[in-house]
C-alpha cells in the first residue's frame, strides 16, 4: 500500500508538466516515474503500447495547401493518401480558384480528389473559417513559411477545437553541419522563417507535429528536379555539375512523404514531434546523374560529367543548378522510422524510372530548351583544360 501511495505521488508530479493552454508537455508519454517499480508499472506501460498504435480513422481533416511551388504536391499526395484510409479531407488553396495556377499540376487533377470524396475549396489563410464546413480534429498547414500567413490558421484551427496540427516546414532551417546527416534535433538558423512559425506552434494549445522536406521528386510535381537531369540527357548534353559532384543531398519520394504525414494523423506518437520528411538514404551530386542516365536508359559511357567551380567560369552556382553544393545537405528519417513505423517500400532509382516515362510522355524531350548558362561553363571549362 505505501510502495504505491508513493507511484501515485510521483505520478501526479510527473503529469503536472502535461501541454495545457501552451505549457510544454511532460516527456514522459505515460506520465510515470523513470524508474520501474514493480509489475503494475511494466503492466500500465503494456496497455499504453497497445493504445498507442490504435489509430482511430474517421477523422475530420483540413489541408490547407500552398498554390504554388514544390509543396504543392504534398498535399494532393496527402489528401488522396487520408482519404484512402477513411478520412473524412477538405483541401483549401488560397487564392482564386479561375487563378491560371489552377490550370497546372497538382491542381488541375483535383477531380481525382473529388472522385475519393476530398472537398475542394478556395480561400484565404486569415479566415479559414469562411470557406470551412463544421469543425475539425486536424488542421494542416502545407502553406505558410513565415509567421504572418500561419498564426491566423494555428488560431482557428486552435478556436474551433482541432486537436492536432501538422506543419510543413523546410530541412533548408537546419545550419551546415560538419558531421552529416541532419537529425532532428539538430541546431538550426533561428533567422529562418519556419523557425518561428514552429516555435509559435509549440506554445499553441494543440498537439503540434512538425514535418522538414528536403527535395522533392513524384508525380504532378510542378517544380523541377528530376527534370534539370533529364532535359540534358535526352539531348546528350554535358552535364555540368558545381563542385566536385560529392556533396550529398535528399531526394525524397511525395508518395513518401505523404504516408509518413498520414501515419502522423491521430497517432499520439506524432503529438510534439519533429520529423524530417525524407527519402531513407542520401545521394551524391554527381550519383543523381547516374540515377537519370539508368532510369533513361542510356549508358554512362556516353554521358559527360562537368565538375567546375562556378566562381572560377564567372557564373552564380545558384542560378546555374538547383540543389544546393557547398556542403552536405541531406537529412535522415529516423523520427519517423522510431515513433511512427515509417518504412520505405521503393528506391530512388525505380522512382526516377516512373519519372523518366512521365517525362517522354508528356513531350518536354522533344522541346527546344537554351542551355545558355550551360554552353558558358563548357566553354570556360573547355579553354581551361586547353590551357
Amino acid at each position: 500500500r505505501e510502495e504505491r501511495a508513493r507511484m501515485s505521488a510521483l505520478v501526479t508530479r510527473s503529469c503536472a508538466t502535461s501541454k495545457v493552454g501552451g505549457a510544454r508537455r511532460a516527456t514522459n508519454p505515460l506520465c510515470l516515474p523513470s524508474v520501474v517499480l514493480g509489475s503494475r508499472t511494466a503492466s500500465l506501460r503494456r496497455q499504453h503500447q497497445q493504445q498507442k498504435h490504435d489509430v482511430r480513422a474517421n477523422a475530420s481533416v483540413f489541408v490547407v495547401n500552398t498554390p504554388g511551388g514544390g509543396h504543392a504536391v504534398i498535399g494532393f499526395h496527402l489528401a488522396k493518401q487520408l482519404a484512402e484510409q477513411n478520412h473524412d479531407v477538405t483541401i483549401m488553396v488560397p487564392g482564386d480558384e479561375g487563378s491560371d495556377k489552377m490550370n497546372k499540376e497538382p491542381f488541375s487533377r483535383f477531380d481525382e480528389l473529388r472522385s475519393m470524396g476530398v472537398k475542394t475549396v478556395w480561400g484565404s489563410t486569415s479566415d479559414c473559417g469562411a470557406c470551412a464546413s463544421g469543425s475539425y480534429d486536424v488542421v494542416v498547414d502545407n502553406n505558410g513559411k513565415d509567421l504572418d500567413t500561419c498564426q491566423p490558421v494555428i488560431d482557428w484551427a486552435v478556436g474551433q477545437g482541432a486537436k492536432q496540427f501538422l506543419y510543413v516546414s523546410s530541412a533548408g532551417i537546419y545550419k551546415p553541419s560538419v558531421t552529416p546527416p541532419h537529425v532532428e534535433g539538430d541546431p538550426v538558423k533561428e533567422s529562418a522563417s519556419h523557425v518561428s512559425v514552429e516555435n509559435y506552434l509549440r506554445s499553441a494549445s494543440v498537439e503540434e507535429s512538425i514535418f522538414r522536406p528536403q527535395y522533392i521528386t513524384g508525380d504532378a510535381n510542378n517544380k523541377d528536379c528530376e527534370e534539370w537531369f533529364f532535359d540534358r540527357i535526352a539531348r546528350g548534353r554535358p552535364v555540368p555539375i558545381p563542385g566536385d559532384g560529392m556533396a550529398t543531398t535528399n531526394v525524397a519520394q511525395v508518395e513518401d512523404m505523404a504516408k509518413m504525414m498520414t501515419l502522423a494523423v491521430e497517432n499520439d506518437q506524432a503529438h510534439g514531434g519533429l520529423f524530417n520528411c525524407v527519402g531513407d538514404r542520401g545521394v551524391t551530386l554527381n550519383g543523381l546523374v547516374e540515377l537519370a542516365a539508368e532510369a533513361a536508359g542510356v549508358n554512362m559511357a556516353d554521358v559527360k560529367i562537368i565538375n567546375y567551380d562556378p566562381e572560377e567560369v564567372g557564373v552564380e552556382g545558384k542560378k546555374a543548378f538547383p540543389f544546393r553544393y557547398t556542403y552536405h545537405f541531406f537529412s535522415e528519417p529516423r523520427a519517423a522510422v522510431a515513433k511512427l513505423g515509417m518504412t520505405y517500400e521503393r528506391t530512388l532509382g525505380d522512382a526516377l524510372k516512373e519519372r523518366w516515362a512521365a517525362y517522354k510522355a508528356s513531350g518536354r524531350a522533344e522541346k527546344d530548351m537554351s542551355f545558355e548558362m550551360d554552353d558558358k561553363i563548357i566553354s570556360a571549362m573547355t579553354e581551361k583544360v586547353a590551357a
